[in-house]
């Protein structure tokens, strides 16, 4: 393997395996039967052995060293930067780990779904303890001295540090505090009081997701305990879920997870199962699902259009018009959930499991005590109390299946997000027009161009930075929120 195009070949097999596994995990979500977990735990070390093989060969650091990226164009020498980084990440990582934690977590979300459901904490801790350890070792495995919790966190935001974001998140957290407690002082509008057939949500959701571009030839929607996207290119799935007291649940995850979708599905098919053909990380991705539910999704001209779609779903739900509706899908109130969270709030319950799970990697905060840990700092940043675990520290899949690291990447899609939304606005000022007729296509036409289409290309500072004309910084979304919710709730002079 001496050529680049031999590697290239090699890499789109790779990513077609990778493809293939990803959509075991799709299966576990949605369809598999309940008794099949420990043979697909089986399965997906059996594909994670095989896929780690391949990432860590030998003969990619040969094709590597004998390939002049001088040679070659932009793309082909992003590829190479792509490829280059994930061998180096591979080979750091024992194959017998790396299969352990596919087995590990594969039982591990099974584990954790029947916890959550049975509000049992104790059940999950013993597996969730497992898990911690063995990406423990990995991690520190890849940081090779240097912090692991950084190394961790470059798989989903490469060069992205936990000092940085936590300068980031420092700069936001004052400005959310002033404005959130300003909002909780005023008067809020009353919540959705109605039952909403759950059938009728899942058709409105499936409308939803084509409004926003999502291309059901090559994806799907279906219901999960816990909605995400997955897969690339050609075949990429959606979930959602349903509640009959809340359809907001229903159709702003739907929205949410088509940002994701839609990203995957717009990028280059010259980039097809290759290193640039997917999102180049979580915070970009995050920016897109963020853009498409909030800025777009909840915004006063598209939430009009809503408004005529719900009625005619649901027939009159004792909303008597636009505006009300307007103020009721945006209404800040406590809650537990960080994805029913209204924007205001959300990233403090990101904060939250950013410095938990800093503490458990580190070694400071015992397995044991996380529920305890959590709870604690759940009254400190909301002033009220979790009710049950499931509403508290069993609510999110990602430690059950060994995401660490990912958490403060959707506080950094927000920033993101509020930057492109400020460029969006500015290139495309009767925007409100279309979207007040559902047409959602200059804004999501918009994004393709400058961020989805380009894939893995550019690194994820300066893809945003390409886009918007200018650094990322945490200020456009602050003055997002503010302008926002200060209309919302009356709180100008």
């Amino acid at each position: 393997m001496k050529t680049y195009d031999a590697l290239m070949e090699f890499s789109r097999e790779t990513g077609a395996l990778a493809q293939v596994a990803g959509r075991l995990g799709w299966d576990q979500e949605t369809m598999m039967p309940a008794g099949a977990a420990d043979q697909r735990a089986e399965e997906m070390a059996a594909m994670e052995s095989v896929l780690h093989a391949r990432r860590s060969d030998p003969r990619l650091a040969e094709a590597l060293d004998h390939i002049d990226p001088q040679t070659l164009d932009q793309v082909g020498q992003a590829q190479l930067r792509h490829i280059r980084r994930a061998y180096d990440r591979a080979i750091k990582v024992p194959a017998a780990l790396s299969s352990r934690i596919a087995r590990v977590t594969s039982r591990a979300q099974g584990i954790w779904a029947r916890a959550r459901a049975d509000e049992d904490v104790a059940a999950f801790l013993p597996i969730l303890r497992e898990v911690i350890a063995l990406k423990r070792e990995e991690g520190a495995a890849l940081a090779a001295g240097g912090d692991l919790y950084d190394a961790m966190m470059d798989d989903y935001e490469p060069g992205a540090t936990a000092a940085q974001l936590s300068a980031m998140y420092d700069a936001l957290r004052p400005g959310l505090t002033e404005l959130r407690a300003a909002v909780r002082a005023a008067p809020a509008p009353a919540p959705l009081d109605h039952v909403f057939d759950e059938a009728a949500q899942m058709a409105l959701s499936t409308k939803l997701a084509q409004a926003f571009g999502y291309d059901l030839t090559r994806g799907r929607v279906d219901k999960a305990v816990h909605p995400f996207s997955s897969g690339s290119g050609q075949d990429v799935r959606i979930t959602t879920r349903t509640n009959p007291r809340d359809p907001f649940n229903c159709f702003y995850s739907t929205i949410h997870e088509v940002g994701h979708a839609a990203y995957e599905q717009n990028i280059s098919r010259d980039y097809l199962l290759t290193p640039l053909g997917a999102g180049v990380s979580m915070g970009v991705h995050e920016s897109q699902s963020r853009i498409y539910e909030n800025q777009i999704g909840r915004s006063r001209a598209f939430t009009g259009w809503l408004y005529g779609q719900m009625r005619d779903s649901f027939g009159d739900f004792g909303i008597p018009d636009e505006d009300s509706f307007y103020r009721v899908v945006n209404r800040v109130s406590d809650g537990f959930i960080r994805t029913e969270a209204d924007e205001l709030q959300y990233n403090l319950h990101v904060l939250l499991r950013f410095d938990l799970e800093r503490a458990l990697m580190s070694g400071d905060l015992p397995v044991d005590d996380l529920e305890a840990a959590w709870n604690d700092r759940f009254w400190a940043d909301f002033g009220f109390a979790v009710d049950r675990p499931s509403n508290g520290v069993l609510q999110d899949v990602h430690w059950s299946i060994g995401v660490f690291g990912y958490f403060p990447t959707y506080s950094l899609g927000n920033v993101f997000a509020g930057c492109l939304n400020a460029a969006m606005r500015r290139d495309l000022p009767k925007l409100d027009d279309d979207l007040a007729r559902g047409d959602t296509s200059a804004a999501t036409g918009w994004l393709q161009a400058k961020v989805q289409i380009h894939g893995g290309l550019y690194e994820p500072r300066d893809l945003i930075t390409r886009a918007c004309g200018a650094a990322p910084s945490e200020a456009p979304l602050m003055a997002y929120l503010t302008e926002k919710f200060s209309d919302l709730y009356g709180l100008r002079p």
